[in-house]
């Protein structure tokens, strides 16, 4: 078996792309000049942001399943982001250098089982939770801050 690691959709946010400051407020998001790598993970394109592009922090409901479950957190996008990253078969660098929360969840959003893993050792993980046929998908979450990385299916 393999998987892929899928990187978010770009329209729910392109209507944040060159608001001003002001205007991004009223969406509780706000812009940064990225300064430092790593530290500014794009959950579009599914990598780390590199000095002087611009991210943008906001609030993304990542698990919006009628369930328990239910749940939103910050997470970052490179402002432009045009093009949702996927990979197959292996992590995207930017999660391969962070420890992960891998949370697996049923076709009804229902957690079934979860770890925490060394984003270079994912890959084990990532599969044994696959391999359970009551696991519909696994999202990945940076431990650290608890933010939503990627969704990961079966290939």
């Amino acid at each position: 078996m393999s998987y892929r690691v899928i990187g978010l959709d770009p329209s729910p946010f392109r209507h944040l792309y060159h608001l001003s400051d002001e205007a991004l407020a009223t969406h509780n998001a706000r812009r940064y000049i990225v300064d430092r790598t790593p530290g500014f993970p794009d959950r579009v394109e599914l990598r780390d942001l590199q000095p002087g592009e611009t991210a943008l922090l906001l609030n993304y409901v990542h698990q919006p399943g009628d369930s328990p479950y239910r749940a939103s957190h910050a997470i970052f996008v490179r402002e432009g982001a045009e093009r949702a990253a996927e990979t197959v078969g292996r992590l995207p660098e930017v999660m391969q250098h962070r420890p992960l929360s891998l949370r697996a969840f049923d076709t009804a959003h229902m957690m079934v089982d979860a770890t925490l893993v060394s984003g270079a050792d994912a890959e084990g993980p990532i599969l044994a939770l696959l391999d359970d046929p009551r696991v519909s998908y696994v999202q990945a979450h940076y431990a650290v801050r608890g933010c939503y990385a990627a969704r990961i299916e079966r290939a």
